[in-house]
């Protein structure tokens, strides 16, 4: 197969997949090229290479990812989830932790040289959604489902650890692949209870990545945030008391859906009036349940809300706010009221040299117009904020918008669905990281 200089690049790939990493060497080696084309052939090679690997292991992180699919586990409660991975990975050769954190599980890569220690993390936790995807791999649970996309999450993860124990000779430290339970379940989460138990230490983790699929982005491309990434993730319920009665006498109650009312349109002002158009905020109210007979005055109305800050004194003050409104609506409206704050995951700041790491990995693997920056922090809220809290990190956003025709629905709805070629990139690119920090 002889390579044209026009297409000498292009065709390096398609030469690659017919004659693999060896036979493409020798034809290198036999072929009338250039000095130059044959370094900038062999360069492309080196950055082909965990996508090649990842690709051989394609059929396996489909079907890992479709047997969490389709039985998914609430936070706390992944006990068939890491049961399933942990035999998967131990018939590999991989030492694998169990019931860290609870229903968490620890698999480490132990180098054949001593190092550093990286960390790389994946949720395990499905959401209280039911599904509606149609898929022959829908979830068999009813009224739970992988809507967020940590079946693939974990399929990436465990599919890198795969790679890596077979590459580990070339390794000079140790990689701790972190399987996180109840990414969902603020305020506590799963990462508390799982540094509690030493997860960062024995040996002491010297850095951590961790990533989340989007449909915001193709397969192929990444999303990063320099510095702060995402918000701190509060919840706020509230429950307001009236005096029922019927509904044709209403001078004679304190209707709670009213004043419930009155108070969901006046902490919609909060954001608008209170907050610097500098410091992004979120107040949405996602549960408002009252009343139960339509001629009967509901006596108790109960409102249940998130709240998204980025730095502490936005936080602060909302949470002031809040209490402020309530408590003047229902005392003018002669109602009373009941309020617990509670405070969730933290900001997320991604540290500059983990960022610059993410992005040499997914340039080298998916070609230097691979990463998208994102100018503004997500909203959205993680606990993977506090291990970067602990030690330093980077979370990064790795695209999976459908690609066959299907409507793309977001993460958190019952269609939510993620391009399955998206698995052997985000296994590449974790494993090219684990090459820049730790190969000899």
């Amino acid at each position: 197969m002889a390579i044209e200089a026009p297409q000498k690049i292009a065709s390096c790939s398609l030469v690659l997949n017919l004659l693999g990493e060896q036979g493409l060497m020798v034809h290198l080696a036999n072929s009338s090229l250039t000095a130059y084309w044959r370094m900038r052939i062999r360069m492309l090679l080196k950055t082909n290479y965990w996508r090649q690997q990842a690709m051989e292991l394609s059929e396996q992180l489909v079907q890992m990812r479709r047997h969490i699919h389709k039985y998914p586990e609430l936070g706390y409660r992944e006990v068939e989830t890491a049961r399933y991975l942990t035999d998967l990975l131990r018939e590999e050769g991989i030492e694998v932790l169990e019931k860290v954190g609870g229903t968490g599980l620890v698999a480490t890569i132990i180098g054949a040289a001593p190092g550093r220690t990286i960390a790389l993390r994946a949720d395990l936790d499905a959401l209280p959604i039911h599904e509606k995807t149609g898929k022959p791999y829908a979830s068999c649970i009813s009224g739970i489902s992988h809507a967020c996309g940590h079946d693939a999450h974990s399929a990436m993860l465990a599919g890198t650890a795969i790679l890596l124990q077979r590459h580990r000779r070339r390794i000079a430290g140790t990689v701790k692949c972190i399987f996180q339970p109840a990414e969902e379940c603020p305020p506590l989460g799963g990462v508390r209870p799982m540094i509690e138990d030493g997860v960062l230490d024995n040996p002491q983790v010297d850095a951590i990545y961790g990533l989340h699929v989007t449909a915001d982005l193709p397969v192929g491309m990444i999303g990063i945030a320099s510095g702060q990434a995402m918000a701190a993730s509060d919840r706020v319920e509230i429950k307001i008391v009236g005096s029922g009665g019927h509904g044709s006498a209403p001078q004679q109650a304190v209707d709670a859906v009213l004043v419930a009312a009155h108070t969901v349109v006046a902490l919609q002002s909060i954001v608008s009036r209170n907050t610097s158009p500098h410091q992004a905020a979120v107040l949405g109210v996602g549960v408002l349940k009252a009343g139960y007979r339509y001629n009967v005055i509901a006596d108790t109305a109960l409102l249940d809300c998130t709240v998204r800050t980025l730095d502490i004194h936005t936080r602060q003050l909302m949470q002031d706010r809040i209490e402020q409104i309530v408590e003047g609506i229902t005392k003018a409206m002669g109602a009373r009221y009941e309020m617990r704050y509670v405070a969730g995951y933290p900001p997320a700041a991604n540290c500059q040299e983990q960022v610059n790491q993410v992005v040499q990995a997914s340039e080298a693997t998916l070609g230097s117009e691979s990463v998208t920056w994102f100018e503004r922090p997500s909203l959205t809220g993680e606990d993977f904020a506090h291990f970067l809290e602990h030690i330093p990190g980077a979370f990064f956003w790795l695209g999976s918008r459908l690609s066959d025709g299907r409507k793309q629905h977001p993460v958190h709805h019952p269609g939510f669905d993620v391009d399955e070629d998206v698995l052997p990139v985000g296994v590449a690119i974790y494993c090219r990281l684990i090459e820049q920090e730790l190969f000899r």
